[in-house]
């Protein structure tokens, strides 16, 4: 091509244009742009930030393709939140429909047509957000197992309900070594399972008449337990409290009974389980709620935080406590104000802590457990892939976090802009985004009625992704906004779960 073929036109586009000169004017200035224009990106690379080429940069092009030199500097490479810059004359929430357009991955596995195969149990789930199959498919390779020691193949996982001071390869810190994947009965395992749920105990089945003349009823039928509960059971009666026993151990009524209904005839239940273990909480507790009459302890060092108010239960932590114990009893069977405010949960219902733990067994844990393992491949995958996370627009820098309900797999995404980077701003994001999905809680159908409140979403917690229950519910929070904002600014596209009550 002649380099002087666009002035020869430039030429005959003026003498043309005499009689129609502001248009000509205008033709040839773009013209003369085109000309400049292709020497100058020649030789000048520094043009792809002009505003058209801008726009098509931050609108159009897919993450893939993105030239990297839109970024600053001195911004960190793959997987480090590698901020992106829009033009300061960009409309307000120009950051937010970026990300929306670019942040994101595709994902080389879609769980509902290839479901996360966990071998080694058969097992038939009637409902699950992710597709789960659990059982023996000797042609396909497992995404977990059960019962085989760590080696160099799919994630082990070790299942039980057992306590470990019985059973010592149950306890974490053993567990761990040998297993990937750890369900047991402790809030601080992978994926607890709890002896509790709103499905298994009617807890808040209705009181019924206090027609027994002991004060309790005991159920103890292993007389060699690993704690002090028969000292206990020994000390009470010393201490003048009348017990209807109708285990093995000090039988002195005839066991053939329904235990359920026995207990609704008593003001106390003595919940005695065989071993002292953190979160080790049976059926004995569970069936001592729904009968409605008040549990007295021997287990969990941490029983209280199984209360459903405060002052529900009493618990004998140790033998010194056993007079105390017999003395609150003594007092609270003689004076039926004291004695039903002991059971107001009942009428007023229990605290949000208490439904926020007995609602997370409103998701089998077998589903929970698919849940974990689809989440661990994301992760993995994302790991090896480089994405923007945040966008600056002017002085201001939009976060794009990422949330689900716990009991969910699918993450929905927020962003939360560094003006007002807020433990307040992140929980009223989170309503948001749930209340304009129109939510609809997980443990909605499973709680009674009278527990489901209205359809306006409640929030309980906030907490990183990846947190035991156990510090979801009671040992973890934000201590305050700057630790909220070190978090989102170190980990980019920071993932939350949220708990709603």
């Amino acid at each position: 091509m002649n380099p002087q073929q666009p002035e020869n036109t430039h030429l005959k586009i003026k003498k043309k244009c005499s009689n129609l000169m502001p248009i000509c004017v205008f033709i040839v200035v773009i013209a003369e742009i085109m000309f400049l224009g292709r020497l100058d990106i020649l030789n000048n690379k520094s043009l792809v930030n002009s505003w058209a080429d801008s726009f098509v940069q931050f609108t159009t092009l897919p993450w893939s393709s993105r030239n990297y030199s839109t970024f600053d500097d001195d911004d960190e490479g793959v997987g480090s939140g590698r901020v992106s810059r829009l033009e300061e004359s960009s409309g307000s929430g120009e950051c937010e429909k970026w990300l929306e357009k670019h942040d994101y991955i595709a994902y080389s596995r879609d769980f509902i047509k290839q479901p996360v195969y966990v071998a080694g149990v058969i097992e038939d789930l009637k409902s699950c957000c992710v597709g789960c199959k659990l059982g023996y498919l000797p042609k396909e390779k497992a995404d977990a197992s059960f019962g085989s020691a760590k080696a160099d193949k799919e994630p082990t996982i070790v299942r039980s309900m057992e306590s470990s001071k019985y059973y010592p390869d149950l306890n974490l810190s053993y567990a761990r070594r040998k297993y990937d994947i750890i369900m047991t009965s402790s809030l601080s395992s992978d994926i607890p399972v709890g002896y509790f749920s709103w499905a298994e105990y009617d807890i808040m089945a209705p009181l019924q008449p206090k027609t027994e003349n002991a004060l309790a009823a005991a159920f103890i039928s292993n007389c060699v337990s690993r704690n002090f509960r028969l000292e206990a059971l020994e000390g009470l009666k010393k201490a003048n409290i009348t017990v209807d026993s109708y285990g093995a151990c000090h039988r002195n009524r005839d066991g053939d009974v329904n235990k359920l209904e026995t207990l609704k005839r008593y003001k106390f239940s003595l919940a005695f389980e065989n071993s002292d273990e953190e979160d080790y909480v049976t059926e004995k507790y569970f069936q001592s709620l729904v009968a409605g009459a008040i549990p007295v302890v021997v287990g969990a060092p941490n029983i209280q935080d199984f209360a459903p108010l405060p002052g529900s239960i009493l618990h004998i932590k140790e033998k010194g406590d056993i007079d105390s114990v017999a003395k609150t009893m003594t007092y609270l069977a003689d004076n039926p104000d004291a004695y039903n405010q002991s059971l107001r949960w009942k009428f007023e219902g229990p605290s949000d802590s208490f439904k926020a733990l007995i609602d997370m067994a409103a998701v089998h844990s077998s589903c929970r457990l698919c849940i974990h393992v689809a989440t661990m491949m994301r992760e993995k995958e994302e790991k090896t892939t480089e994405r923007p996370c945040k966008c600056t627009q002017g002085l201001e820098t939009v976060y794009h976090v990422y949330v689900r309900e716990r009991g969910r797999f699918k993450m929905e995404s927020i962003f939360i802009r560094s003006g007002n980077l807020t433990l307040k701003a992140l929980e009223s994001a989170v309503l948001l985004k749930f209340k304009s999905l129109n939510h609809v809680p997980v443990w909605k159908e499973e709680r009674p009625k009278s527990l489901r409140g209205s359809d306006e979403l409640k929030l309980y917690r906030v907490y990183p992704l990846g947190l035991t229950q156990r510090e979801a519910l009671y040992t973890f929070s934000f201590e305050g906004d700057d630790e909220l904002k070190i978090h989102i600014e170190k980990n980019p596209c920071a993932k939350f779960e949220v708990i709603f009550v």
